[in-house]
């Protein structure tokens, strides 16, 4: 259809007159930031004004920045888990937000070991739908035809719980594809699935995984886009692949289910679209019993335009890994968000993983930016070009002045909106899928496994450090311990140093012990032995590279390829765990 020359964006020739709309709201507010920041931050205000937590700071009514930031606090979660923990008990009184919390959202952070809790309501979910609408209108900028197939998107999802007050607790994604604005959206040729609902809902990670890989093979030429909402998690599907096409070939032969599929809903819905292809059944069988899988991307799916994923942050460690299964295909990155709020999203999609900025949405919550080495909050206008910020959210839901815990790169400005890069989530030490684990939650781990070699036989760790080992599918935690034996006391055991994986698993936080259990996005933790004097070799390499030996300090976390290198050459003996961790969905209480 024909679009109407008038309704051209500068963003660049809309695809069709709804997105002409969408591009022409994302102009407006980013010309109009600041005073969109500024109704938006006093709106805020007056709605919340009555709340337990602002009349705590006598604004009097006030709904300007400059009160607004003179009288509260900038806070982290811990200064909100008593508010927040009064409402997840059931208290219904106006704490954080005059409209009723309608759920929390589970923060891929954590917390005292769980994860955080964050408070949203009804309306963010039409907000959320806002910026979705969005991704594709400027997608449709750069990959023309779209509406001409469809996408293969691995999306599932998560264990939820409810809290004691009866309010549910699940992820934010979890919270999206079971809401009616996914489940019963309208058809839209620019973004229509080969993954039925059914599949998309199952709460069995393997039937579902199976269900979806099974659609997107039955409709490969359909496919102009792959993707999942990380890197590893499209890597995760095609390990499943791999371990699971001869099964997936026979179902697609026989035109009959997989016996182990059992969900029902599953089982209906397939019966409408599997029916019996010798062909492509034989297809599938050529292309995967081959030791090359090179490309196997566009080989099954030919007419892959680019990737979807998140590749940004700590996500940037699958980039290689994905070139290699996909022939080098783009790969997007469309929107930042988080559990605390969605922020903006990325109008050039298909630039460069390294090069990929976000534009951040003023409509979407008040943002505040800390300068790193600074204290003072500047507003989302007021940024440096090439500075580094840690962002600070306001938000209908309640949040006031919240660290959120991201560091930003401003890499330049669209209109008067900022873009900024994801340099990395603060004091992250070890990411592989979801899972966040920082210094200290390594170091508690660490100690906890000490203790057992201890008290069998008598060694203590000398020293340690970690990497986050991705050329395993799943990946998984890597612990380098050299060890300090005394003197007539044995060496550990294979046996002792698996069980001190295990006790390390054990004493991580409850989102990577979903991540094992429920998940399966990470692998079992490894412990690397390596011979003694290997810390002091490591010290002496840094040390030739210009660092100080007053000030060196082991790195708790290592991946700069020369230094894995040196560790991995001097491992004498190589442990992993032998089981799952405990884990469950529900909360410890505190």
């Amino acid at each position: 259809m024909a679009v109407d020359s008038s309704l051209s964006s500068p963003l660049g020739p809309p695809a069709c007159e709804k997105d002409a709309k969408a591009l022409r709201f994302i102009e407006e507010m980013t010309r109009n930031a600041d005073t969109v920041q500024e109704n938006l931050l006093a709106e805020i205000l007056r709605r919340n004004a009555e709340t337990e937590y602002l009349r705590r700071f006598n604004l009097g009514g006030a709904t300007d920045r400059d009160t607004f930031k003179s009288k509260l606090p900038i806070i982290t979660y811990e200064d909100l888990q008593p508010e927040i923990q009064r409402i997840a008990d059931g208290d219904r009184s106006p704490i954080l937000s005059a409209h009723p919390i309608s759920e929390f959202l589970t923060s891929s952070g954590t917390s005292a070991g769980e994860r955080k809790l964050m408070p949203t309501i009804q309306e963010e979910l039409d907000r959320r739908q806002l910026l979705y609408s969005l991704l594709m209108p400027v997608m449709n900028l750069y990959v023309p035809g779209l509406d001409k197939g469809k996408g293969l998107y691995f999306l599932f999802v998560k264990s939820e719980t409810k809290t004691p007050g009866g309010l549910p607790a699940r992820p934010v994604l979890t919270s999206y594809y079971k809401s009616d604005k996914f489940r019963s959206r309208p058809y839209d040729p620019y973004n229509v699935y080969t993954s039925p609902n059914e599949a998309i809902l199952c709460p069995d990670s393997f039937q579902s995984m199976y269900t979806q890989m099974l659609c997107g093979l039955l409709d490969r030429l359909s496919v102009l886009r792959v993707g999942a909402v990380f890197a590893s998690g499209l890597l995760r599907a095609i390990r499943f692949l791999q371990l699971h096409w001869s099964r997936l070939a026979d179902d697609i032969e026989s035109g009959s289910l997989d016996s182990e599929i059992t969900d029902p809903s599953i089982r209906q819905c397939m019966s409408d679209i599997l029916k019996p292809d010798q062909h492509l059944a034989e297809f599938i069988r050529q292309e995967c019993k081959s030791e090359k899988w090179e490309g196997i991307i566009t080989r099954i799916w030919p007419n892959t335009k680019y990737l979807d994923v998140i590749v940004t942050g700590a996500m940037a460690q699958y980039i290689p890994t994905l070139e290699y299964y996909s022939g080098g295909l783009p790969m997007a990155c469309t929107m930042y968000a988080s559990s605390e709020c969605y922020f903006g999203l990325n109008l050039n999609p298909m630039s460069k993983p390294s090069e990929v900025s976000y534009t951040i949405m003023p409509n979407m919550a008040y943002f505040e930016f800390i300068p790193l080495g600074g204290s003072k909050a500047v507003e989302l206008v007021d940024v440096k070009i090439g500075k580094e910020y840690e962002l600070v959210v306001t938000t209908y839901a309640g949040l006031c002045r919240y660290r959120v815990g991201d560091i930003l790169r401003v890499t330049g400005f669209h209109n008067s909106a900022p873009q900024f890069h994801f340099v990395r989530r603060k004091n992250v030490l070890l990411s592989i899928d979801s899972d966040k684990t920082d210094e200290s939650e390594l170091q508690k781990a660490v100690e906890n496994a000490s203790k057992l070699l201890l008290k069998e036989c008598g060694t203590r760790v000398a020293e340690y450090t970690s990497y986050a080992d991705t050329s395993t599918i799943p990946g998984h935690y890597v612990l380098y311990w050299e060890l300090l034996v005394r003197d007539g006391e044995r060496q550990p055991s294979h046996d002792t140093l698996t069980r001190c994986c295990l006790e390390m698993e054990q004493s991580l936080n409850s989102v990577y012990r979903q991540c094992r259990v429920a998940d399966n996005s990470v692998g079992p933790l490894e412990i690397r032995v390596v011979r003694n004097g290997t810390f002091e070799e490591l010290m002496d390499y840094a040390i030739s590279r210009g660092a100080s030996i007053n000030q060196y300090k082991v790195p708790r976390c290592v991946n700069f390829t020369p230094i894995v290198e040196l560790l991995d050459s001097r491992v004498v003996s190589e442990h992993f765990s032998p089981a799952l961790p405990h884990w469950t969905p529900e909360r410890r209480r505190r």
